[in-house]
């Protein structure tokens, strides 16, 4: 396996870890921070998680593109671009909305479409992970 898809799926494999992390431990907290405190801890949060998800995406996103362009044409590396492509729309889309508006305090229905939306994620970036699993393989 060459030294970039290493790379690519080392980075896909690390964000699969963090976001059923946050899925099932970090999201679900959320809801029992209480009101006083919750913007001074989803304002903490949500700097801390960028540091370590920011760099993981643009790793996974920039390699990706790196092996496309260098000719990688693997059914299985294809395949893993549409949640590759799928993930970036919902965080852009979805999921950073969704925070802006807890940024003001909590909501419990903004707070249950966050974990429900970040349900799929947790699902396609699961589902990439296998799809690299099987060229990796």
């Amino acid at each position: 396996m060459s030294l970039l898809l290493s790379v690519h799926s080392a980075s896909t494999w690390a964000l699969v870890g963090l976001i059923w992390t946050i899925q099932c431990v970090h999201y679900p907290l959320f809801a029992l921070v209480g009101a006083e405190n919750f913007a001074s801890y989803h304002q903490r949060h949500t700097t801390q998680i960028t540091w370590i998800v920011a760099p993981l995406m643009l790793t996974e996103l920039g390699s990706a593109a790196w092996l496309v362009i260098a000719g990688a044409r693997d059914p299985w590396l294809l395949a893993s671009l549409i949640p590759l492509a799928f993930n970036w729309l919902s965080t852009w889309r979805v999921q950073i909305p969704l925070h802006d508006r807890l940024a003001g305090g909590f909501e419990a229905q903004v707070h249950r479409r966050l974990v429900r939306s970040n349900g799929w994620r947790t699902a396609s970036w699961t589902l990439r992970g296998i799809l690299l699993l099987m060229v990796t393989g």
